[in-house]
């Protein structure tokens, strides 16, 4: 589960929008044409564009502060009223003379979008603005943890202003997160990261995505000439590709969609909070992979809380127990894509009747790195090992019963008497196992850098609760 121990503040700088609905039904066509007529009931507004970032990083607890230009008309003053009521400081925001504050309307019946009009400026903001942009992020940038750029390429983040912020971000030490925009890239060189989804990446980088060798070239190439320290590429159901110093990737979760509809939106705020409250970079776009699929399954620009993100990771832990029983090969992959900072920990055993001596030894072992897997002795192994009396449980049952543990990430059933192959192939960090073999040789030692003896709970263990059964 997460946990936001304390709310980030955060800067956002961007394309400030309203996204404006209106509500209705339909049961006829037109006769004055051949398009639909829609009987409206209803009509909201929110939050757009770098304001869905903000609406999405308010909901997940942080601190916003807004710097933007947006025009001096009647819409800028909703937007306003918008942004007050969410509790967010506006004293960075700017008003220019003859620019549009955007507005974007969308018709919807039954839930459908029949058409959607723009009242936009798409032009750049006046030198004049950029300047006093760059002063008063310049003066104010050492008061946030970090600062968001969410660039719709409506005209506020300039090649020369994008450059400067990202200058002043790095020369205080921020973090710069930037969901980009257009096919040239150069003024966001030097940023912490940028979030292009396939599509952007492709253009971007002038290769042609179509699987993992081409994903994997594009993104280092971003990556490189950049001289970004992430590039995290969105790739809808196929989950997200992270960049560090190899490509990782991140499988989708599964989740009935209704509305993609600033679903980018969430991942730059929900990567914000995780890396404003110390997340490393595969928490945090964990997190935001499971704020995406909050808010995909709501209609329109929708944001996520901590609580839903929450009630969704334990939604998906209830129907996802079994998943985790995976076999060897299978684990191998995903343990060479996790990368060097994640530090991996096996231990081994039969687990046949699952006691309190058990739980808190897999407690004590998953506190040792980053993710535990549990090699489980099969049912012909239990037998060679302990008896044709044993187990109790069949291996299914064991590792059903196992998965259900949060601190268990993966079990993987093995049939031989050890499990020196298995660890063989896995390569962990980490070997964990109990102190009673303390001046024995612990089997696999060779193949791992650490191996880790831990205290057992007196007095517990299967045979002796076996026994007392039998003895009713």
């Amino acid at each position: 589960m997460y946990k936001i121990s304390k709310a980030p503040k955060i800067l956002v700088v961007g394309d400030l929008m309203i996204d404006h609905y209106l509500w209705g039904s339909c049961e006829r066509i037109s006769p004055e044409a051949p398009v639909q007529v829609v009987d409206i009931k209803n009509e909201t507004s929110a939050l757009g564009g770098a304001g869905n970032v903000i609406s999405n990083l308010v909901s997940l607890g942080a601190d916003v502060d807004v710097a933007s230009v947006i025009g001096d008309d009647e819409t800028k003053d909703i937007l306003v009223e918008m942004l007050k009521k969410l509790g967010v400081g506006t004293h960075m925001l700017l008003f220019e003379n003859g620019r549009k504050t955007a507005k974007k309307s969308r018709i919807m019946a039954s839930h459908q979008q029949i058409v959607r009009y723009d009242y936009e400026s798409k032009n750049d903001i006046s030198i004049e603005n950029q300047e006093r942009l760059q002063k008063a992020i310049g003066n104010t940038v050492l008061e946030y943890d970090l600062i968001l750029l969410s660039d719709y390429a409506k005209g506020v983040l300039t090649t020369e202003l994008t450059s400067n912020i990202i200058k002043i971000a790095k020369e205080n030490g921020k973090l710069t997160l930037i969901d980009p925009k257009g096919e040239d890239y150069s003024k966001y060189r030097g940023a912490t990261l940028i979030t292009p989804n396939k599509k952007e990446a492709s253009i971007a980088s002038r290769i042609k995505i179509t699987d993992d060798k081409s994903l994997k070239i594009a993104g280092e190439k971003l990556k490189s000439e950049l001289k970004l320290d992430f590039v995290i590429v969105t790739l809808s159901e196929d989950g997200m590709a992270i960049f560090d110093k190899k490509m990782t990737k991140i499988p989708t979760i599964a989740r009935e969609v209704y509305d993609v509809t600033g679903a980018g939106d969430t991942v730059l705020a929900a990567l914000g909070i995780g890396l404003g409250s110390g997340f490393d970079i595969y928490k945090a776009v964990l997190f935001a992979t499971s704020a995406a699929a909050v808010v995909v399954a709501k209609l329109g620009s929708a944001t996520a809380s901590i609580d839903e993100i929450n009630r969704y990771e334990n939604q998906k832990l209830n129907s996802d127990i079994e998943s985790k029983i995976i076999t060897a090969n299978e684990l191998q992959k995903i343990f060479e894509h996790k990368g060097e900072k994640t530090k991996t920990v096996f231990t081994n055993g039969c687990f046949d009747i699952l006691h309190a001596g058990h739980i808190k030894y897999l407690q004590k072992a998953k506190n040792l790195g980053s993710l535990l897997v549990v090699g489980l002795n099969s049912d012909e192994s239990v037998k060679k090992l302990k008896g044709s009396s044993r187990p109790i449980n069949d291996e299914r049952d064991r590792a059903v019963v196992l998965c259900a543990l949060g601190f268990v990430d993966y079990v993987v059933i093995f049939n031989e008497e050890t499990p020196y192959r298995l660890i063989q192939q896995l390569k962990p960090n980490i070997l964990a196992k109990g102190a009673d073999y303390k001046g024995r040789e612990v089997v696999g030692s060779d193949l791992v850098k650490e191996v880790v003896l831990i205290d057992f709970v007196e007095n517990k263990s299967t045979t002796n609760i076996i026994k007392r059964i039998q003895n009713q």
